[in-house]
């Protein structure tokens, strides 16, 4: 199956609702007004289930043909959704049961979305039946390239309590684990009498008058992934067993921490890696946010792009202080992603909606129609992805760093209780990704069990769960000459959620030559001062040097009741080396890179100018380098050659960026 979706253009368009806009004429200027803008792809369906399906088994099916048929017509591609994000009314007064269950044990109630627990039998069969029907009508028809199973699957439905689930997870257990001895070992259900009989003792963790068992939970977690993956695998075999050949594909919900399911395992049963991404209006370097977010979509699969399924035009609803888009912010988000290996940039939604629980969130077509900034945004950005469509298909540049986050481990974390509560444990993922991202390193983020013999340096940022053969693989990648950089809290626990004894970091603990003999988290507010100048906040570690290690101590503790001890290792090993930083640095990380750069021997793969965002993406023997400009001053790119396609200008030597706007070069004499 190809996952070329695209063509020799780049995706534009968002999810459009015509249900919600039966008024005459409304999907006729819809339609002008797509074309204006140049949108090439619309996602359709996605919660049109109960116009469709209007009761059990009675189907109404003209108004979609004729919505279908117009943007045919039009020459507008369909990303084809199968409405499972939105059961009907009907089915869930006919079987209440596949409606989800809180952790206390109580039954949510109609209204929402996403209304449905992925282990209940019934939803099975009526999911299965409106894809299956679905790609028996359109799975031939030209107009749809892509289709589209559901809609954020698990984005508030993650987890379900009730019987069913109990019962499924009951059942994973069985093939997890080979006895019910071997999973009360691993679960440590010793502490607090725990212990189970047989496998008929296991049931999904329902709230109880205290804390619950960390292994318990993260088990949990997994089967809660698995069974949202099972789920996204039937729809999807329904459309295959419909006749339908095109790509299928589902919008996944990155962030820099965790996700609600382990991405990683989902993307080799995805057509298209496809996410969804939301900026968060209070962060100021928001932009960062995407970066990292951007640069865990490719390092899912470095072998084909990506596809941005859904952003905001411009404020969304569900955030504390809904602040628009700057001028000029949607583009530049848009070109992001792009240049960070996305074919397209879609939004949610086309037209704003009048009522209903996302009156507030934007459209493509504002509340006050085309005649905004707004809109003339959209369609600059429409004329601009046409310009630039010769980059699909292409994909980032090859990098040397990496850095390592896994989504089980970040749910490890978050379970049960922990010496700091509340702790952001993936701040200092994004930290070192800016960091090298401001050396030109464009680095990939990828998941604890990837592949990293391309990388030569390896960024290990709270790892805190790691199965010994993923540790065991970073430790190889060292030997064979990587730099790798373990960073707090890493290697803590085993994949069960249990804590590695005989001293911190755990699972590297050999590899780096250490012994950390006692977690120290800081008092709020309290910094404590390295040998080298840098400042640590939150977290530290009383750790000593393995007896008879040949690791050396780069910076001591220089203040508090850690003074004197080892606060930063280096170890060599085999071609390579290991550091560990112990310490959850606010201030001092910028010169600790600088010197772990230089030691690991790997340079800037792009041009480095403070404030623009320089990424490559390259096709065969052509390149095309990206420049986004996040100040407010202009700035000047030096050292390039080639055509700027964005203006069409030829660009020998300096490239002028003006302040918030992209530039994109294809380049001349890059082989």
């Amino acid at each position: 199956m190809t996952a070329r979706v695209t063509g020799d253009a780049l995706l534009f368009g968002g999810d459009y609702n015509p249900e919600q806009w039966p008024e005459p004429g409304v999907w006729e200027d819809d339609i002008a007004l797509m074309r204006e803008a140049g949108v090439n792809t619309v996602t359709l369906g996605v919660f049109a289930w109960a116009f469709l399906e209007v009761d059990d088994g009675v189907w109404e099916w003209d108004w979609f043909d004729r919505v279908i048929g117009m943007l045919h017509a039009a020459g507008i591609g369909i990303d084809l959704a199968t409405p499972t994000a939105a059961p009907p009314g009907w089915l869930h007064r006919a079987h209440p049961e596949i409606i989800p269950t809180d952790r206390a044990g109580h039954r949510f109630h109609p209204g929402g979305r996403l209304g449905w627990c992925a282990s209940q039998p019934v939803w099975h069969d009526y999911s299965t039946r409106i894809a299956r029907r679905l790609g028996e009508r359109y799975g031939q028809h030209p107009a749809v390239r892509l289709w589209h199973v559901g809609n954020e699957l698990g984005g508030g439905n993650r987890l379900c309590f009730c019987a069913a689930s109990s019962a499924a997870f009951r059942e994973w257990a069985r093939r997890r684990y080979d006895t019910i001895d071997d999973l009360n070992r691993a679960w440590g259900t010793a502490v607090w009498g725990l212990r189970y009989r047989s496998f008929d003792d296991v049931t999904a963790p329902l709230a109880s008058e205290s804390g619950q068992n960390p292994s318990l939970l993260l088990a949990f977690d997994r089967f809660a992934s698995d069974a949202l993956l099972d789920q996204y695998r039937r729809e999807r075999d329904a459309l295959r067993t419909a006749g339908v050949t095109t790509p299928i594909t589902t919008n996944l919900m990155p962030t820099v921490g965790g996700s609600v399911a382990d991405y990683a395992d989902w993307t080799a049963h995805l057509d298209v890696v496809a996410i969804d991404h939301y900026t968060q209006a209070a962060d100021p370097h928001r932009e960062r946010e995407l970066a990292f977010v951007a640069s865990r979509a490719r390092g899912w699969d470095r072998t084909r792009p990506w596809l941005l399924m859904e952003h905001a035009a411009g404020a969304v609803n569900w955030q504390r202080r809904n602040t628009p888009k700057a001028p000029g912010e949607m583009t530049r988000h848009s070109l992001q992603h792009i240049a960070h290996g996305a074919d397209g940039a879609l939004f949610f939604q086309w037209r704003a909606s009048a009522s209903g629980v996302e009156q507030f969130h934007s459209g493509m077509v504002p509340h006050a129609g085309a005649d905004t900034r707004q809109f003339r945004e959209v369609v600059a950005l429409g004329a601009l992805l046409g310009r630039l469509g010769e980059v699909a298909g292409s994909l980032v540049a090859p990098s040397q760093t990496a850095i390592v986050a896994d989504i089980p481990a970040q749910w490890a974390w978050e379970e049960g209780q922990k010496p700091l509560h509340d702790h952001p444990l993936e701040r200092a993922g994004r930290q070192w990704h800016e960091a090298l991202s401001a050396r030109g390193l464009v680095p990939d983020v990828v998941p604890a069990r990837a592949d990293l013999s391309p990388y030569r340096l390896i960024v290990v940022p709270g790892l805190y769960a790691v199965s010994g053969a993923d540790a065991a693989a970073i430790g190889r990648a060292a030997a064979a000459g990587a730099t790798v950089v373990i960073g707090v809290l890493s290697g803590i626990v085993d994949p069960e959620n249990r804590v590695r004894t005989g001293g911190y970091p755990g699972a590297f603990r050999d590899l780096l030559g250490v012994v950390g003999e006692e977690l120290h988290p800081l008092p709020e507010g309290r910094r404590v001062e390295l040998s080298s100048g840098a400042v640590a906040t939150d977290w530290a570690e009383r750790l000593r040097v393995a007896a008879g290690s040949d690791a050396a101590v780069v910076a001591t503790y220089a203040t508090g009741p850690l003074a004197g001890s080892p606060a930063i290792t280096r170890r060599p090993v085999g071609a390579g080396s290991a550091w560990y930083v112990s310490a959850d640095l606010a201030d001092g990380l910028d010169t600790l890179a600088d010197d772990i750069v230089a030691g690991a021997g790997v340079a800037a793969s792009v041009p480095v100018v403070p404030g623009v965002e320089a990424v490559r993406r390259v096709s065969g023997d052509r390149s095309w380098l990206f420049l986004v400009n996040h100040t407010d001053t202009d700035r000047v790119v030096p050292g390039v050659e080639g055509t700027e396609l964005t203006t069409g200008a030829a660009v020998t030597g300096d490239v002028p960026v003006p302040a918030g706007d992209v530039r994109v070069v294809r380049e001349s004499g890059r082989r």
